[in-house]
Protein backbone atom coordinates (compact mmCIF):
# COMPACT_ATOMS: atom_id res chain seq x y z
CA UNK A 1 0.00 0.00 0.00
CA UNK A 2 1.35 3.70 -0.94
CA UNK A 3 1.72 6.12 1.26
CA UNK A 4 -1.23 8.79 1.56
CA UNK A 5 -0.45 12.50 1.78
CA UNK A 6 -2.35 15.19 3.36
CA UNK A 7 -1.62 17.99 0.77
CA UNK A 8 -4.32 20.46 2.49
CA UNK A 9 -7.64 21.01 4.43
CA UNK A 10 -9.98 24.05 3.84
CA UNK A 11 -13.74 24.66 5.43
CA UNK A 12 -16.05 27.38 5.68
CA UNK A 13 -17.01 28.97 8.74
CA UNK A 14 -20.06 26.84 11.02
CA UNK A 15 -22.83 29.48 10.36
CA UNK A 16 -26.11 28.84 13.20
CA UNK A 17 -28.02 25.99 11.20
CA UNK A 18 -31.25 28.46 11.48
CA UNK A 19 -33.48 29.35 8.45
CA UNK A 20 -32.83 33.16 7.78
CA UNK A 21 -31.10 33.44 10.71
CA UNK A 22 -27.66 32.11 10.47
CA UNK A 23 -25.45 33.70 8.20
CA UNK A 24 -24.90 30.45 5.62
CA UNK A 25 -28.67 30.14 5.63
CA UNK A 26 -29.09 31.96 1.92
CA UNK A 27 -26.24 29.86 0.47
CA UNK A 28 -27.06 26.78 -1.44
CA UNK A 29 -25.32 23.85 0.12
CA UNK A 30 -24.00 22.91 -3.76
CA UNK A 31 -22.37 26.35 -3.71
CA UNK A 32 -21.05 26.02 0.23
CA UNK A 33 -18.85 22.77 -1.21
CA UNK A 34 -17.98 25.02 -4.64
CA UNK A 35 -16.65 27.87 -2.66
CA UNK A 36 -14.74 25.29 -0.86
CA UNK A 37 -13.59 23.50 -3.86
CA UNK A 38 -12.00 26.65 -5.32
CA UNK A 39 -10.44 27.79 -2.64
CA UNK A 40 -8.67 25.01 -2.60
CA UNK A 41 -7.97 24.95 -6.35
CA UNK A 42 -6.99 28.93 -6.22
CA UNK A 43 -4.45 28.12 -3.09
CA UNK A 44 -2.38 25.70 -4.76
CA UNK A 45 -2.81 26.43 -8.82
CA UNK A 46 -4.56 23.56 -9.05
CA UNK A 47 -4.55 21.18 -12.47
CA UNK A 48 -8.23 19.85 -11.87
CA UNK A 49 -7.96 17.63 -14.52
CA UNK A 50 -5.45 15.73 -12.16
CA UNK A 51 -8.49 15.13 -9.74
CA UNK A 52 -9.09 11.46 -9.98
CA UNK A 53 -12.04 11.81 -8.01
CA UNK A 54 -14.34 13.57 -5.47
CA UNK A 55 -16.21 12.31 -2.29
CA UNK A 56 -18.25 14.04 0.09
CA UNK A 57 -20.30 12.42 3.53
CA UNK A 58 -23.74 13.88 3.31
CA UNK A 59 -26.24 12.48 6.45
CA UNK A 60 -29.78 14.30 5.19
CA UNK A 61 -29.29 13.34 1.46
CA UNK A 62 -32.34 15.05 0.43
CA UNK A 63 -34.10 18.34 -1.17
CA UNK A 64 -31.19 20.80 -2.13
CA UNK A 65 -28.59 17.79 -0.79
CA UNK A 66 -30.28 15.51 -2.84
CA UNK A 67 -29.41 14.13 -6.89
CA UNK A 68 -25.56 13.22 -5.60
CA UNK A 69 -24.34 16.80 -4.26
CA UNK A 70 -20.96 15.84 -4.47
CA UNK A 71 -21.17 15.65 -8.92
CA UNK A 72 -23.76 18.81 -8.46
CA UNK A 73 -20.71 21.07 -6.45
CA UNK A 74 -18.58 20.02 -8.79
CA UNK A 75 -20.57 21.72 -11.68
CA UNK A 76 -21.62 24.89 -10.05
CA UNK A 77 -17.78 24.95 -8.87
CA UNK A 78 -17.11 25.26 -12.73
CA UNK A 79 -14.78 22.25 -12.54
CA UNK A 80 -14.40 20.24 -15.71
CA UNK A 81 -16.93 17.98 -16.48
CA UNK A 82 -14.68 14.73 -16.28
CA UNK A 83 -14.19 15.49 -12.78
CA UNK A 84 -16.82 12.75 -11.12
CA UNK A 85 -18.45 12.88 -7.43
CA UNK A 86 -20.07 10.70 -5.00
CA UNK A 87 -21.69 11.19 -1.47
CA UNK A 88 -21.38 9.02 1.16
CA UNK A 89 -23.82 8.68 4.48
CA UNK A 90 -22.30 7.35 7.53
CA UNK A 91 -24.08 9.68 9.67
CA UNK A 92 -22.04 11.71 11.79
CA UNK A 93 -18.83 10.10 10.58
CA UNK A 94 -19.97 10.44 7.26
CA UNK A 95 -16.86 13.55 6.24
CA UNK A 96 -14.16 11.17 8.15
CA UNK A 97 -15.32 8.54 5.81
CA UNK A 98 -15.15 10.36 2.93
CA UNK A 99 -12.11 11.32 3.46
CA UNK A 100 -10.94 7.90 4.40
CA UNK A 101 -12.37 6.49 1.36
CA UNK A 102 -10.85 9.16 -0.73
CA UNK A 103 -7.01 7.93 0.75
CA UNK A 104 -7.96 4.30 -0.03
CA UNK A 105 -7.78 4.79 -3.80
CA UNK A 106 -4.43 6.57 -3.51
CA UNK A 107 -3.32 3.90 -0.96
CA UNK A 108 -4.51 1.20 -2.97
CA UNK A 109 -2.44 2.80 -6.69
CA UNK A 110 -5.22 2.70 -8.63
CA UNK A 111 -5.91 6.90 -8.10
CA UNK A 112 -3.30 9.64 -7.79
CA UNK A 113 -4.80 12.56 -6.14
CA UNK A 114 -8.51 12.27 -4.49
CA UNK A 115 -10.77 15.34 -2.49
CA UNK A 116 -12.65 13.97 0.32
CA UNK A 117 -14.70 16.43 2.67
CA UNK A 118 -18.27 17.07 3.65
CA UNK A 119 -21.35 19.42 3.96
CA UNK A 120 -24.64 19.63 6.04
CA UNK A 121 -27.12 22.79 5.52
CA UNK A 122 -28.79 22.06 8.93
CA UNK A 123 -30.48 25.71 8.18
CA UNK A 124 -32.04 24.32 5.33
CA UNK A 125 -32.32 20.52 5.29
CA UNK A 126 -32.86 19.62 9.14
CA UNK A 127 -31.48 16.88 10.88
CA UNK A 128 -33.95 13.81 10.09
CA UNK A 129 -35.33 15.41 6.98
CA UNK A 130 -34.95 12.33 5.31
CA UNK A 131 -37.47 10.78 7.25
CA UNK A 132 -35.91 7.34 7.73
CA UNK A 133 -35.15 7.88 11.58
CA UNK A 134 -32.48 5.60 12.58
CA UNK A 135 -34.05 2.40 11.54
CA UNK A 136 -35.40 3.18 8.23
CA UNK A 137 -38.60 2.45 9.42
CA UNK A 138 -38.44 -1.26 9.43
CA UNK A 139 -40.72 -2.22 12.09
CA UNK A 140 -39.33 -6.11 11.46
CA UNK A 141 -35.77 -5.18 12.27
CA UNK A 142 -37.58 -2.39 14.99
CA UNK A 143 -39.38 -5.37 16.56
CA UNK A 144 -35.74 -7.21 16.64
CA UNK A 145 -34.14 -4.06 18.04
CA UNK A 146 -35.94 -1.01 19.43
CA UNK A 147 -33.03 1.55 19.07
CA UNK A 148 -33.38 4.76 20.59
CA UNK A 149 -33.10 8.42 19.84
CA UNK A 150 -29.32 9.53 19.89
CA UNK A 151 -30.08 12.16 23.05
CA UNK A 152 -31.72 9.43 25.08
CA UNK A 153 -28.30 6.74 24.04
CA UNK A 154 -26.10 9.78 25.37
CA UNK A 155 -28.58 10.20 28.49
CA UNK A 156 -27.93 6.53 29.43
CA UNK A 157 -24.59 6.72 28.76
CA UNK A 158 -24.11 9.36 31.60
CA UNK A 159 -26.36 7.30 33.64
CA UNK A 160 -24.18 4.06 33.74
CA UNK A 161 -20.75 6.06 33.44
CA UNK A 162 -22.04 7.92 36.31
CA UNK A 163 -21.65 11.34 35.13
CA UNK A 164 -23.74 13.88 36.87
CA UNK A 165 -25.30 17.05 35.01
CA UNK A 166 -22.37 19.39 36.94
CA UNK A 167 -19.66 16.88 34.89
CA UNK A 168 -21.01 17.97 31.43
CA UNK A 169 -21.65 21.35 32.07
CA UNK A 170 -18.30 21.48 33.52
CA UNK A 171 -17.24 19.80 29.94
CA UNK A 172 -19.41 22.52 28.10
CA UNK A 173 -18.49 24.94 29.69
CA UNK A 174 -14.73 24.32 28.96
CA UNK A 175 -15.22 23.99 25.28
CA UNK A 176 -16.89 27.61 24.85
CA UNK A 177 -13.77 29.12 26.97
CA UNK A 178 -10.98 26.46 24.64
CA UNK A 179 -13.12 27.85 21.54
CA UNK A 180 -13.17 31.35 22.71
CA UNK A 181 -9.32 31.30 22.79
CA UNK A 182 -9.00 29.65 19.48
CA UNK A 183 -10.81 32.18 18.42
CA UNK A 184 -8.88 35.21 19.79
CA UNK A 185 -5.82 33.66 18.64
CA UNK A 186 -6.92 33.10 15.06
CA UNK A 187 -6.15 29.25 15.58
CA UNK A 188 -8.50 28.57 12.46
CA UNK A 189 -7.09 30.93 9.89
CA UNK A 190 -4.80 27.86 7.64
CA UNK A 191 -8.25 26.61 7.06
CA UNK A 192 -10.94 28.41 7.28
CA UNK A 193 -12.23 30.71 3.95
CA UNK A 194 -14.78 33.08 3.94
CA UNK A 195 -18.33 32.36 2.23
CA UNK A 196 -19.28 35.25 -0.24
CA UNK A 197 -22.97 35.63 -1.53
CA UNK A 198 -24.21 35.36 -5.10
CA UNK A 199 -23.74 38.98 -4.87
CA UNK A 200 -19.92 39.12 -3.96
CA UNK A 201 -20.47 40.34 -0.73
CA UNK A 202 -19.30 38.72 2.06
CA UNK A 203 -21.68 36.31 4.06
CA UNK A 204 -19.03 34.74 6.94
CA UNK A 205 -15.59 34.74 7.50
CA UNK A 206 -15.79 33.42 10.95
CA UNK A 207 -17.62 30.42 13.17
CA UNK A 208 -20.63 31.81 14.17
CA UNK A 209 -21.88 29.13 16.86
CA UNK A 210 -19.72 29.94 19.66
CA UNK A 211 -20.82 32.00 23.28
CA UNK A 212 -17.60 32.89 24.71
CA UNK A 213 -17.59 33.84 28.37
CA UNK A 214 -20.65 30.85 28.62
CA UNK A 215 -20.12 29.27 32.34
CA UNK A 216 -21.21 26.25 34.10
CA UNK A 217 -23.65 28.27 36.08
CA UNK A 218 -25.01 29.88 32.49
CA UNK A 219 -25.37 26.06 31.50
CA UNK A 220 -26.97 24.49 34.59
CA UNK A 221 -30.13 27.17 34.02
CA UNK A 222 -31.13 25.09 30.60
CA UNK A 223 -33.73 21.93 31.19
CA UNK A 224 -32.80 18.64 29.81
CA UNK A 225 -33.62 18.38 26.17
CA UNK A 226 -34.42 14.69 26.36
CA UNK A 227 -36.56 14.12 29.71
CA UNK A 228 -39.81 14.35 27.44
CA UNK A 229 -38.61 12.86 24.73
CA UNK A 230 -37.65 9.84 26.88
CA UNK A 231 -41.44 9.59 28.48
CA UNK A 232 -43.24 9.30 25.14
CA UNK A 233 -45.24 5.98 24.37
CA UNK A 234 -43.42 4.86 21.30
CA UNK A 235 -43.02 0.94 22.03
CA UNK A 236 -45.52 -1.84 20.09
CA UNK A 237 -47.41 -2.07 23.96
CA UNK A 238 -46.93 1.79 24.82
CA UNK A 239 -43.23 1.42 26.25
CA UNK A 240 -41.35 4.60 26.35
CA UNK A 241 -38.38 5.48 24.99
CA UNK A 242 -36.62 5.43 28.34
CA UNK A 243 -38.62 1.85 28.95
CA UNK A 244 -36.81 0.38 25.75
CA UNK A 245 -33.35 1.76 26.69
CA UNK A 246 -33.87 0.47 30.32
CA UNK A 247 -34.93 -3.24 29.34
CA UNK A 248 -31.50 -3.52 27.71
CA UNK A 249 -29.74 -1.85 30.30
CA UNK A 250 -31.75 -2.45 33.51
CA UNK A 251 -28.63 -1.86 35.74
CA UNK A 252 -29.56 1.94 34.74
CA UNK A 253 -33.08 1.56 37.11
CA UNK A 254 -33.61 5.13 36.05
CA UNK A 255 -32.00 7.66 33.45
CA UNK A 256 -30.55 10.42 34.46
CA UNK A 257 -31.62 13.11 31.77
CA UNK A 258 -28.54 15.56 32.12
CA UNK A 259 -28.06 16.79 28.53
CA UNK A 260 -29.56 19.77 27.34
CA UNK A 261 -28.82 22.16 24.34
CA UNK A 262 -25.47 24.09 25.71
CA UNK A 263 -23.74 20.51 26.57
CA UNK A 264 -24.69 18.57 23.16
CA UNK A 265 -23.74 19.91 19.76
CA UNK A 266 -24.66 22.70 17.81
CA UNK A 267 -26.84 22.50 14.91
CA UNK A 268 -24.50 24.60 11.96
CA UNK A 269 -23.82 24.92 8.60
CA UNK A 270 -20.58 24.18 6.77
CA UNK A 271 -18.43 22.35 4.28
CA UNK A 272 -14.93 20.96 3.93
CA UNK A 273 -12.67 19.61 1.73
CA UNK A 274 -9.29 17.91 1.92
CA UNK A 275 -6.65 17.39 -1.49
CA UNK A 276 -4.98 13.67 -0.60
CA UNK A 277 -2.39 12.89 -2.67
CA UNK A 278 0.57 10.39 -3.24
CA UNK A 279 4.01 11.09 -3.24
CA UNK A 280 4.56 11.60 -6.89
CA UNK A 281 1.54 13.46 -7.17
CA UNK A 282 2.96 15.98 -4.72
CA UNK A 283 6.65 16.16 -6.52
CA UNK A 284 4.80 16.62 -9.54
CA UNK A 285 2.62 19.19 -8.74
CA UNK A 286 5.22 21.08 -6.59
CA UNK A 287 2.84 20.82 -3.44
CA UNK A 288 4.06 19.95 -0.22
CA UNK A 289 2.82 17.30 2.03
CA UNK A 290 1.56 18.72 5.57
CA UNK A 291 0.87 15.17 6.97
CA UNK A 292 0.05 11.16 6.04
CA UNK A 293 -2.55 9.09 6.99
CA UNK A 294 -1.01 6.36 9.21
CA UNK A 295 -4.25 4.38 9.65
CA UNK A 296 -7.94 4.57 9.58
CA UNK A 297 -11.22 2.19 11.24
CA UNK A 298 -14.75 1.53 11.53
CA UNK A 299 -16.35 -0.58 14.51
CA UNK A 300 -19.83 -1.32 15.74
CA UNK A 301 -21.26 -1.10 18.91
CA UNK A 302 -24.25 -2.30 20.71
CA UNK A 303 -27.00 -0.37 18.78
CA UNK A 304 -29.36 0.74 21.96
CA UNK A 305 -26.53 2.54 23.47
CA UNK A 306 -25.33 3.49 20.41
CA UNK A 307 -22.71 5.99 21.23
CA UNK A 308 -19.83 4.17 22.82
CA UNK A 309 -17.73 3.46 19.70
CA UNK A 310 -14.79 5.56 19.44
CA UNK A 311 -13.20 4.08 21.92
CA UNK A 312 -12.99 0.85 19.78
CA UNK A 313 -12.72 2.45 16.78
CA UNK A 314 -9.70 4.46 18.23
CA UNK A 315 -7.96 1.29 19.79
CA UNK A 316 -8.40 -0.42 15.85
CA UNK A 317 -6.92 1.97 14.30
CA UNK A 318 -4.08 2.59 16.72
CA UNK A 319 -3.71 -0.82 16.41
CA UNK A 320 -3.53 -1.44 12.68
CA UNK A 321 -0.48 1.97 13.09
CA UNK A 322 1.25 -0.23 15.71
CA UNK A 323 0.76 2.65 18.26
CA UNK A 324 -0.08 2.90 21.72
CA UNK A 325 -2.39 5.62 23.48
CA UNK A 326 0.77 7.74 24.63
CA UNK A 327 2.14 8.36 21.31
CA UNK A 328 -1.13 10.49 20.05
CA UNK A 329 0.16 13.92 20.50
CA UNK A 330 -3.45 15.76 20.16
CA UNK A 331 -7.13 14.09 20.15
CA UNK A 332 -10.27 15.47 18.39
CA UNK A 333 -13.18 13.15 19.75
CA UNK A 334 -16.33 14.82 18.56
CA UNK A 335 -18.81 16.43 21.20
CA UNK A 336 -22.16 15.00 20.06
CA UNK A 337 -22.39 14.95 23.60
CA UNK A 338 -20.46 15.68 26.45
CA UNK A 339 -21.02 12.22 27.89
CA UNK A 340 -19.32 10.51 24.61
CA UNK A 341 -15.55 12.37 24.75
CA UNK A 342 -16.06 11.97 28.77
CA UNK A 343 -16.76 8.45 28.47
CA UNK A 344 -13.62 7.88 25.80
CA UNK A 345 -11.11 9.61 27.68
CA UNK A 346 -12.21 7.78 30.47
CA UNK A 347 -12.11 4.28 28.59
CA UNK A 348 -8.84 4.58 26.88
CA UNK A 349 -7.19 6.30 30.04
CA UNK A 350 -6.32 9.60 27.49
CA UNK A 351 -5.07 12.83 29.21
CA UNK A 352 -8.05 15.36 28.95
CA UNK A 353 -5.42 18.21 28.47
CA UNK A 354 -4.78 16.70 24.65
CA UNK A 355 -8.46 16.36 23.56
CA UNK A 356 -10.52 18.76 21.74
CA UNK A 357 -7.74 21.84 22.58
CA UNK A 358 -9.58 24.43 20.54
CA UNK A 359 -12.75 23.47 22.12
CA UNK A 360 -15.13 21.19 19.92
CA UNK A 361 -18.63 20.46 18.77
CA UNK A 362 -20.63 22.20 21.85
CA UNK A 363 -18.66 25.67 21.13
CA UNK A 364 -18.54 25.53 17.32
CA UNK A 365 -20.88 23.34 15.73
CA UNK A 366 -21.55 19.80 14.52
CA UNK A 367 -22.27 19.93 10.45
CA UNK A 368 -23.52 16.50 10.33
CA UNK A 369 -21.55 15.24 6.79
CA UNK A 370 -18.47 18.01 6.85
CA UNK A 371 -17.47 17.51 10.90
CA UNK A 372 -15.10 14.53 10.26
CA UNK A 373 -13.27 16.32 7.68
CA UNK A 374 -13.64 19.86 9.40
CA UNK A 375 -11.94 17.84 12.81
CA UNK A 376 -9.12 16.26 10.45
CA UNK A 377 -8.25 19.78 9.17
CA UNK A 378 -8.52 21.16 12.74
CA UNK A 379 -5.84 18.73 14.39
CA UNK A 380 -3.47 19.16 11.51
CA UNK A 381 -3.60 23.02 11.79
CA UNK A 382 -2.85 22.74 15.90
CA UNK A 383 0.02 20.00 15.08
CA UNK A 384 1.42 22.45 13.01
CA UNK A 385 0.72 25.27 15.33
CA UNK A 386 2.25 23.49 18.18
CA UNK A 387 4.66 21.56 16.56
CA UNK A 388 3.37 18.17 17.49
CA UNK A 389 3.78 15.20 14.81
CA UNK A 390 0.04 12.81 15.78
CA UNK A 391 -3.27 13.52 16.22
CA UNK A 392 -6.69 10.87 16.12
CA UNK A 393 -9.50 12.14 14.94
CA UNK A 394 -12.49 10.06 15.94
CA UNK A 395 -16.76 9.93 15.85
CA UNK A 396 -19.44 8.42 17.17
CA UNK A 397 -22.07 7.25 15.15
CA UNK A 398 -25.69 6.70 14.68
CA UNK A 399 -26.94 3.00 14.66
CA UNK A 400 -23.81 2.17 17.15
CA UNK A 401 -20.95 2.59 14.98
CA UNK A 402 -17.35 4.36 15.51
CA UNK A 403 -14.87 5.82 12.95
CA UNK A 404 -11.28 6.89 13.78
CA UNK A 405 -8.40 8.29 11.60
CA UNK A 406 -4.50 8.89 12.84
CA UNK A 407 -2.54 11.47 10.81
CA UNK A 408 1.20 12.40 11.73
CA UNK A 409 3.01 15.63 10.25
CA UNK A 410 5.55 14.88 7.47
Amino acid sequence: MRDVFILDAVRTPRGRGKADKGALSGIHPQELVAQTLNHLADKHTLDKQSIDDVVLGCVSQVKEQGSCITRNAILAADWPDTITGCTVNRFCGSGLQAVNYAAMGIGSGFQDATIGGGVESMSRVPMGADGGMVDGLNLKLRKKIAMVPQGISADLIATLEGFSRDDVDTFAAESQAKAAIALKEDRFKTSLVPVMGDDGTLCLDKDEHPRPGTSKEDLSELKPSFLGMGKMPIGANGETFDQMALAKYPDAQKINHVHTAGNSSGIVDGAAAVLLGSSDYADKHGIKPRAKIRSMATIGAEPIIMLTAPAAASQRALDKASMNISDIDLWEINEAFAAIPLQTIRKLNINPAKVNVNGGAIALGHPLGATGAILLGTALDELERTNKNTALITLCIGGGMGIATVIERV
